[in-house]
């Protein structure tokens, strides 16, 4: 299919598919079998400037968008999900500071996470946290020039790798969801610690943490945008960043076709290929169109966010503004219900394809040695964060009877 990509994205393109490749395929299975993080292929994306191919220019970036992103996390994600999610959680701690961070903490911040230098993690969940964002426990007092953190997070993605966190707390309990709000910390910064490494089905290569927080001063410039506003601060990142889960789960899904429909063509039963029997070939050609109309959506979602998200972003770095300001002058939309869409479609799409392929593979799909298994485990958290899939669904339903008030509204004034 011609998706129209431009010649710097089909390059972007082959380069992470080089990668993926060279450098992810020969170490995937070690790096899950021990759950270790693969510092020498993080390198190696930092190398070839992947790192900040959706980030503007002014912060050392390549100055694409979303696009360049969905592109590198797909392709990556087709050697390994759990070695792409390197790459794809250190953007999903960036995207807070881009959007609701003011000029100095963009400039302060950003250009090390362009370059691969420092990586980002992004930290809301907590043990009685997950869906419900309002329940936070973990606090932020305000003490003269500092805030001072307590409680602990939970489900971190590049755990103890990242050296930038954008951590999510209350500072107003009383007043619940707007009470929120979103802080940058350091690692290193005293009373920050890590707790347990968690044991996973699948992404092992990845390291998922707890954060601890006892008595940790951030300054007061930490802040993300204002008090009150961390909620929205997940929320306006979410709609930028789920187009990520989705392009996870869409490689995912290729890398395991890939994988069946090679070895299906040469593994022989009752005198022929067993990729000749109809059965299987109704399950290759289901796959195979579950793959395609999921990146026809998220490629589509992708073109039409970048297209209204790169002008606030030109706007807001050269006036010195915040992002989510400029969001909000120029009227931008927001694009949670497409968002959404993309990330349940495509994680969904994923499942089905990666159990499909284990079934079409037979017994040696269900091997750990064989690496049909991995994709199938690596699939199933794509269907749970970033939002569960039945949440994806709440909030494309909501969008929708928002839509329709809206024009039934407009129509009646008409």
């Amino acid at each position: 299919m011609d998706y129209e990509l431009t010649e710097t994205q089909i390059d972007i393109q082959n380069l992470a598919h080089q990668i993926a490749e060279r450098d992810i395929k020969p170490v995937r299975e070690k790096h899950d079998a021990e759950a270790t993080f693969p510092w020498d292929v993080v390198k190696k994306m930092a190398a070839a400037d992947l790192y900040g191919v959706y980030l503007p220019e002014a912060y050392g970036g390549l100055g694409g968008g979303l696009m360049e992103q969905v592109l590198v996390i797909e392709q990556f994600s087709r050697a390994c999900g759990g070695i792409a999610l390197a790459f794809a959680a250190s953007g999903l701690g960036t995207l807070p500071i881009m959007l609701l961070g003011n000029a100095e903490q963009r400039e302060k911040y950003v250009p090390d996470l362009v370059s691969g230098k420092k990586l980002a993690a992004f930290s809301i969940t907590e043990p009685g946290a997950g869906s419900d964002a309002t329940a936070t426990k973990t606090t932020a007092k305000l003490d003269g020039e500092h805030y001072i953190l307590n409680g602990v997070k939970s489900y971190v993605s590049n755990g103890e790798v990242a050296e930038i966190y954008v951590v999510f707390a209350t500072t107003n309990p009383a007043r619940g969801a707007r009470g929120v709000s979103a802080f940058i910390v350091e690692k290193g910064t005293p009373g920050f610690s890590f707790g347990k490494k968690e044991h996973k089905m699948g992404i092992r290569a990845n390291p998922t943490y707890e954060l601890a927080f006892q008595n940790c001063r951030i300054p007061k410039k930490n802040l993300l945008y204002k008090e009150g506003y961390g909620l929205f601060t997940a929320q306006t990142t979410f709609d930028c960043s789920r187009p990520g889960v989705a392009a996870q789960a869409l490689g995912i899904a290729q890398g395991a076709l890939d994988e069946t429909i090679n070895y299906i063509r040469q593994r022989r039963q009752f005198g022929q290929p067993i990729s000749s029997f109809q059965a299987i070939q109704h399950m290759m050609a289901d796959c195979a169109t579950g793959i395609e109309s999921s990146r026809a959506l998220l490629y589509a979602t992708a073109r039409s966010m970048d297209k209204a998200m790169k002008p606030v972003y030109d706007k807001a770095i050269a006036e010195k503004a915040v992002v989510y300001d400029v969001l909000q002058k120029m009227d931008v939309r927001r694009y949670t219900k497409e968002s959404a869409m993309s990330k349940y479609y495509c994680s969904d799409v994923a499942m089905k394809v990666t159990t499909d392929c284990v079934q079409m593979c037979g017994g040696i799909g269900y091997m750990a040695d064989f690496p049909i298994e991995k994709f199938m485990r690596d699939a199933k958290i794509t269907q749970i964060y970033e939002g569960t899939n039945q949440v994806q669904r709440n909030e494309v339903a909501a969008m929708m009877i928002k839509e329709a008030a809206s024009a039934a509204k407009a129509a009646s004034a008409a």
